[in-house]
């Protein structure tokens, strides 16, 4: 990355200014929201919906294929289902485990806790089998609402559930082979159970503070299985004020389109709450189409969209067309946008404004493109620090007295975020987790940090650039995958003694794939490629399945604390060495084949793609 042709001079900031003169009244109300600490203040996802209903009742709150509700409509069939969850004995601070693709009525129930004060799990509809159980048990949710369309994937492992019978809910999906089916045997139907219930604002809202928990949303972490992350209602009006009102700034009039899964924070609190807002309206897709995106943006008139990194480069790679640019959309918002690719991006399309941010579910730090500059992930208004790392020993560096020293600018360095009462550390479920997070005596005695694990780099006027991630995980397909729970399951494979999985970069996308060295138990012209690749299909979602193998027939090389030694292995990409053969996984094709050179060339230069 050319950082030095990105770095921000006081000229260039001054240059943004008089665009931003019109938006400074919302900029200055955001960015006390983002800082706010007083917890007897009612705040979160029900408070500034119950706000947006009350500014614009009659405009168009969510839009779905040719379903649409008013602020009004949407309310009130939220308030029901709010209603019959208090009158089975749902109370505040309970958890609801949630598995629902992206449709209106995961928003309706989504929001329905919220006004309770309920804890919303929000579980990937991409898990099965027991990575699937380990997230639901981890959060003892006392009631479970689940969509027809991961009914199967919710039977397959129902006994081993931490949830008595009576605590599941069913929520029919009219795009069904079949239509909308009747409720399972052990579920109610929660819509029509709850079509008779009261439709008023539950009172409950008022009493719902900063550090009451609104969401979990689960993360790969560094290690092992998914970890449950606290996101409280005080976190979701900070990015209501930071995101919202100063950064991404819609109208009324406004409607952003969100292919982005709920059970991420990205879509749900990033985009919403831009949404919610400005009383704007959320058009929300089933999943993401390549074909279907500018078709959907034309037909509902959206003026934003959410995205990740891999979205723009997918979108960008479609043949140009002479209609590319006579789209509504003035504004896009989201993280991952290569630098490589971002200008052009923004001219082929015709976009305003690109509102890059960084954020992580669980960190206590983050950044927005307020001020609209290219190739940064924007400004940050909380305490943080750039650190000098150590990549061989895979930790901060510290002086003679024990402290840790800050990056120059220009140069990348480990990011930290301060924990104080302005920008508190939630955590996780496991307490030991949260405090291996916590880094100690930073910068004087006493003082504690929130350890990303990400590598940014400063280029000025408190902007930042993202540039890696450390640790075991990465990120594909616009997802964290946890490299240590692949290994496990890899490990469990027919005919695999060992494995160690990592992310390798791959010209012109964006993340990491992922790659696994093997060691197998058979020479590999006697191993079954094809069997390997149907296994860990059934077992992992198809973004953390390894794009690439590397077979090795000698014992892993590992540290003296016996980890494996994944920095070489980074830097040998996918490349083949001497000795070794790399086989790889291509869309359509069963299982894995031994890559040539002239595939290598291919996936290098971008006409094979991943």
């Amino acid at each position: 990355m050319a950082y030095k042709s990105d770095v921000i001079t006081l000229p260039a900031l001054l240059g943004k200014v008089p665009g931003l003169v019109g938006s400074l009244p919302a900029l200055i109300k955001g960015s006390r929201m983002s800082k706010i600490s007083r917890s007897r203040v009612p705040v979160g996802l029900a408070k500034g919906f119950q706000q947006a209903v009350r500014a614009n009742p009659g405009g168009v709150a969510l839009l779905y294929e040719d379903r649409r509700w008013t602020y009004k409509e949407l309310n009130l069939w939220a308030n029901k289902i709010a209603h019959h969850f208090s009158s089975n004995g749902l109370v505040k601070g309970d958890t609801v485990a949630i598995n629902i693709e992206n449709r209106p009525e995961l928003i309706a129930v989504i929001l329905a806790c919220a006004k309770l004060g309920l804890c919303a799990a929000m579980l990937n509809t991409s898990l099965r089998g027991q990575v699937l159980v380990h997230s639901f048990n981890l959060v003892t949710p006392k009631a479970a609402v689940i969509g027809e369309e991961r009914i199967a994937e919710i039977e397959e492992i129902r006994e081993q559930l931490e949830l008595p019978e009576h605590g599941f809910y069913f929520v029919a999906d009219p795009e069904m082979p079949d239509g909308a089916g009747a409720s399972p045997a052990g579920y109610e139907d929660l819509i029509t159970a709850s079509a008779a219930s009261p439709d008023h604002d539950p009172d409950t809202i008022e009493r719902i503070g900063l550090k009451d928990p609104l969401f979990y949303i689960y993360t790969s972490g560094t290690t092992g299985l998914p970890k449950a992350v606290v996101f409280n209602n005080g976190r979701w009006w900070k990015a209501y004020g930071g995101f919202g009102l100063a950064a991404v700034r819609l109208r009324q009039q406004d409607r952003l389109y969100c292919t982005l899964p709920f059970y991420h924070a990205t879509g749900m609190v990033v985009c919403w709450s831009s949404v919610i807002s400005a009383g704007a309206g959320l058009v929300l897709a089933r999943r993401f189409s390549v074909s279907r995106f500018w078709q959907d943006i034309r037909r509902h008139e959206c003026t934003a969209f959410g995205y990740v990194g891999e979205l723009c480069r997918y979108l960008h790679e479609v043949p140009p067309q002479k209609d590319d640019a006579q789209n509504p959309v003035r504004v896009i918002v989201g993280n991952g946008l290569r630098p490589g690719l971002w200008k052009a991006f923004k001219k082929r399309f015709g976009i305003q404004r690109v509102v890059e941010f960084y954020a992580s579910s669980e960190g206590n730090v983050a950044f927005t493109n307020v001020f609209g500059f290219d190739n940064t992930v924007g400004f940050s208004p909380v305490k943080y620090a750039i650190v000098e790392y150590d990549k061989e020993q895979e930790r901060p560096l510290r002086n003679r007295r024990g402290f840790m020293k800050r990056a120059a600018k220009g140069q990348a360095g480990l990011l930290l975020g301060e924990i104080s009462n302005k920008t508190p550390f939630d955590g996780y479920t496991d307490r030991q987790k949260t405090e291996e997070s916590i880094f100690r005596d930073v910068f004087r005695k006493g003082d504690a940090w929130f350890n990303t694990g990400d590598l940014m780099r400063d280029i000025g006027f408190r902007h930042a650039q993202f540039v890696d991630r450390l640790g075991d995980t990465f990120r594909w397909k616009g997802e964290n995958v946890s490299t240590t729970e692949v290994e496990i399951i890899l490990d469990q494979q027919p005919g695999v003694l060992e494995s160690v999985v990592y992310g390798v970069e791959v010209p012109g996308t964006n993340g990491r794939a992922g790659m696994a060295q093997v060691r197998l138990a058979v020479p590999p012209e006697e191993f079954d490629f094809a069997e390997l690749a149907v296994g860990l299909r059934r077992a992992l979602p198809s973004y953390a399945v390894p794009v690439f193998l590397r077979i090795n027939e000698e014992a892993m090389t590992t540290t003296g604390t016996f980890k494996h030694q994944k920095n070489r292995l980074k830097e040998q990409g996918y490349t083949p060495q001497r000795g070794e053969a790399v086989y790889v996984l291509c869309p359509g094709h069963q299982g894995y084949q031994r890559l040539t050179a002239v595939m290598k060339q291919d996936i290098d230069a971008g006409r094979r793609r991943l």
